[in-house]
């Protein structure tokens, strides 16, 4: 049996005997991190209780367990080679209090001594049941952790890390509060000085498009700058929009007047104003998106540019929902992000 207890993949062994079942942990796990597990031999006439494990965690590439119930210590069968050095790396799991209370965990990967000026990657979903899961992320751990930087996970409410009920806490109208639990993250991060609020760069896609959006609208004081892709924005036609109509359940129906009273409050096209504090913002969509209209991003970005805001946009006619058709357009779109996010920071490493 395996279940998620506060972020962390715990399995239990089951066994029959003389005197009924018995019960006991199976070791050798990553106690914060991602585990699929599956019986080495799928015929359970002749299986004999080996198991393989694909483990990993912020600092430990994905690796191929095999584990005996006989044994203790899990064998490694094979390993991803590192993607980006981790010696003066830790991981450290923190909590923020949201607006109506709600403690938010989030986990840190960053150095060891804290300046008080970190350059942070926030990131975030809060949607759908999704968990966001501790794991091994090479393109941030080379691009952003290894060069000095710190990423933060935020698991906000409209996930599924602690159940149903979280993922529903955070769906139509508790929707606001998934925005609410990041914006508390954000400002944790200052309040337990590991950085300051101009140093945060917050990155979110699809559903966490959504979210990013909100961040500037409605907390812009609370990032230096924000990378919203493949976006969801404009929340009164999302649902005549190719697979909108499917989300209503997550989100509302915007043309039911009670269900439109709060989803106007998140709708970040319909709450962009002139005179705001906006931090820098890149959106980015694909031209082929087949779920979340690129007309989303293309109607935000015009309105900003109305509005008097510098606007970096960003569309290649492939990738459909995602980063790219192909490792090299997904190289390009992360690579473009993650710059515009550090220069718009202020740092500026001397790789970059």
């Amino acid at each position: 049996m395996d279940a998620l207890e506060d972020l962390r993949p715990t399995y239990t062994v089951f066994e029959p005997g003389p005197e009924g079942w018995t019960r006991r942990p199976l070791h050798g796990l990553p106690d914060l991190g991602s585990v699929h597990l599956w019986p080495l031999d799928g015929d359970p006439e002749r299986a004999d209780g080996a198991l393989l494990a694909l483990v990993h965690d912020h600092l430990t590439p994905p690796t191929l367990l095999g584990l005996s119930l006989a044994l203790d210590a899990p064998a490694v069968l094979r390993q991803a080679p590192p993607a980006f050095d981790v010696r003066t790396i830790r991981v450290t799991r923190h909590e923020a209090v949201s607006a109506d209370g709600t403690r938010v965990p989030y986990v840190q990967v960053g150095p060891e001594d804290e300046t008080g000026a970190a350059p942070v990657h926030l990131s975030g979903y809060g949607g759908f049941g999704v968990s966001r899961l501790p794991s091994y992320q090479p393109v941030l751990g080379k691009l952003w952790v290894e060069r000095g930087g710190t990423c933060v996970t935020a698991n906000i409410r409209g996930g599924g890390e602690f159940g149903t009920r979280w993922h529903h806490a955070g769906r139509r109208e508790g929707k606001a509060r998934t925005h609410d639990d990041f914006a508390a993250v954000a400002a944790d991060l200052v309040a337990r000085g590991v950085t300051r609020s101009s140093r945060i760069a917050a990155e979110g896609g699809s559903n966490g498009g959504l979210l990013i959006a909100n961040m500037l609208t409605r907390y812009p004081e609370r990032f230096g700058a924000l990378a919203c892709t493949i976006p969801l924005i404009d929340m009164r036609s999302y649902t005549k929009l190719l697979a909108g109509a499917s989300w209503i359940g997550e989100y509302g129906d915007p043309d039911d007047p009670q269900d439109w009273a709060f989803l106007a409050g998140i709708s970040a096209y319909h709450a962009a104003e002139a005179g705001r504090p906006y931090p820098p913002i890149l959106l980015a969509t694909s031209r082929s998106d087949d779920r979340v209209h690129p007309g989303h991003a293309r109607k935000m970005a015009q309105k900003l540019r109305v509005l008097g805001y510098e606007v970096a946009f960003y569309e290649p006619a492939t990738g459909g929902h995602g980063y790219g058709k192909d490792n090299a357009q997904a190289a390009t779109f992360r690579s473009l992000e993650l710059n515009f996010l550090r220069r718009s920071i202020g740092w500026v490493t001397p790789d970059v």
